[in-house]
């Protein structure tokens, strides 16, 4: 009988665990805004991984967006706001029993107590990921096709335009502020670093979705860009050759970073953890002694710090945050900043093809934009369709290169106006 009454004393209710299985789960959490949001991730999941549009870059994102959007996993959870909030609640009660307990969490509350991906997430909000990500691309940047040939700056200066016309349609919408504003132009560069720095020093609220659209665009050049470029130029035009590049000295290449670097500071000091990461990279390559230096840099330690920027910028779209008026209108204006932004790339290509009498190609205005390579590889594959004989990648180069610097400096310029 003892061991009867102990035995029924020590069964487990299955049926009441199954429940609080059920409940605890994030099943009963999902909402719409989550099922959409989920969809998304699918659709960015299939273009990176089936149609290959910039695997590195749409993967990890989209795989942080399926993070993101599965509910209850406390993957973003900041601990510090919510022992804070607890504490606000408290002081709304005027228990001081609660306030007291309150103010002991929050003492007792660290940043490690945090989500995993949100204390990843300080890497974007501390400017830590893309200055380590300039860093690396400037180790991979060879600045001899733009040295080479200086006319092709002005291409990248010219898409620069399309930002400041971004700018001016926000500020239209009445919906944003103006540092709003040059965040959201800023995306036309499709500069997913120069973005995110920015964000941080003039709008860090909407942080978040300007990342999204700046890499999201960034990886969907291939698909953006020919119809914009197929629809400003004739055949004729997409048809021109252009001839060999001059090469470029080593000591023209190791001056060009220091020179850059003394001369953007001075001017727009805002912008030195990008550029000065970026020029240091590039004297990692060109200089020829630190080679294993430079291999990091533009190996191992761009690759990691890809990884983590993409999950945690993919991480950033909760769809009960993410899918608002104000967050959608960022999307959209982001995807016309970078419209713009080739369309003047392309426009000042046709000046300068007829300024000088047929010998610039304007499909390497595309590359005006800073998505190094991609946009000039976009330029050279458009051009390669209507004369296979071209060989445009090198001359696309050029502005593509000359951009990041561009991007960088107007970034400098919206800290000037818009940083207080």
């Amino acid at each position: 009988m003892c061991c009867s009454s102990s035995n029924r004393g020590n069964n487990v209710d299955f049926l009441e665990l199954f429940r609080q299985l059920i409940y605890t789960s994030g099943f009963v959490s999902l909402t719409w805004q989550h099922f959409v949001m989920l969809g998304v991730s699918c659709v960015l999941l299939y273009l990176a991984i089936v149609k290959k549009f910039e695997p590195l870059l749409l993967l990890p994102i989209s795989f942080g967006m399926l993070l993101a959007n599965l509910p209850n996993t406390g993957l973003m959870f900041d601990a510090t706001a919510a022992a804070q909030q607890a504490l606000a609640v408290a002081e709304a009660t005027g228990d001081q029993g609660q306030i007291v307990a309150a103010m002991a969490a929050l003492a007792n509350t660290h940043w490690y107590n945090s989500g995993i991906l949100y204390i990843l997430y300080t890497g974007i909000r501390s400017v830590l990921f893309p200055s380590l990500i300039f860093l690396g691309v400037g180790a991979m940047t060879d600045f001899g096709p733009m040295l080479a040939n200086p006319k092709g700056m002005l291409l990248g200066v010219a898409a620069q335009l399309g930002i400041f016309a971004a700018f001016g349609l926000a500020m239209a919408t009445g919906l944003f502020t103006p540092q709003q504003a040059a965040v959201i132009g800023i995306i036309g560069s499709s500069d997913g670093p120069t973005t995110i720095f920015l964000a941080s020093r003039l709008a860090p609220e909407i942080m978040g979705a300007v990342a999204v659209a700046a890499y999201s665009y960034m990886a969907l050049i291939p698909f953006i860009q020919p119809p914009i470029m197929k629809a400003l130029t004739t055949k004729k035009e997409r048809e021109c050759k252009m001839g060999t590049l001059r090469e470029v000295s080593k000591v023209e290449k190791i001056i060009f970073p220091v020179a850059v670097t003394a001369i953007v500071l001075l001017l727009t000091p805002g912008v030195a953890p990008l550029i000065g990461m970026l020029m240091l990279g590039n004297l990692f390559r060109e200089s020829g002694v630190v080679d294993r230096l430079s291999e990091t840099s533009q190996n191992s330690l761009i690759n990691i710090v890809t990884i983590l920027l993409g999950v945690t910028v993919g991480a950033t779209t909760n769809g009960e945050l993410f899918l608002q008026v104000q967050t959608l209108a960022i999307v959209f204006l982001g995807l016309a900043a970078f419209a713009l932004s080739t369309v003047a790339g392309v426009l000042f290509g046709k000046i300068m093809y007829y300024a000088t009498g047929g010998k610039v190609n304007p499909l390497i205005g595309s590359a005006g934009v800073s998505a190094l390579p991609m946009a000039a590889r976009v330029s050279q594959k458009v051009g390669k369709q209507y004369n296979p004989t071209n060989f445009l990648l090198m001359h696309a180069m050029g502005p593509t290169v000359s951009a990041i610097i561009c991007s960088a400096l107007v970034a400098g310029i919206f800290l000037l106006l818009f940083g207080g």
